[in-house]
């Protein structure tokens, strides 16, 4: 066998182990819900709880890391219902589309989901 046929068949076989891994762990619907109200969770703790932290405290005493904490069921279903998934079998696309009310912007976030992690690529908001 030629040495340039050996290396083509190694390069098959490469991709393919890498394509059967790729599929093995393409992240779940799930698993993005977990990590976009882990993100989103996140978000509100450090920009928004941090900016209105002093006005809203003094007024209501009201704490905003226990609010956002308390209300993570409720970020889940929300991105549930407002996510699109393609899946590709080797790797996912994730757009969601977050619009709570006329009062608050929306977002748009677009992530993909591949080896059992996520990198959202894209967060605009609108």
């Amino acid at each position: 066998m030629k040495p340039l046929n050996i290396i083509a068949y190694l390069g098959v076989a490469g991709l393919a182990v890498v394509g059967l891994i790729m599929a093995k762990t393409n992240p779940s619907g799930a698993a993005y819900q977990d990590y976009a109200v882990q993100r989103l969770s996140l978000y509100l703790k450090t920009d928004v709880c941090q900016k209105t932290q002093n006005f809203l405290e003094t007024l209501v005493k009201f704490n905003c890391e226990k609010t956002v904490d308390s209300i993570q069921p409720q970020m889940r279903d929300i991105i549930a219902a407002t996510t699109q998934r393609q899946d590709y079998l080797l790797f996912s696309i994730y757009q969601t589309d977050l619009k709570v009310s006329s009062l608050i912007p929306s977002y748009k976030f677009e992530t993909v989901g591949a080896f059992n992690n996520f990198y959202t690529y894209s967060a605009q908001q609108r």
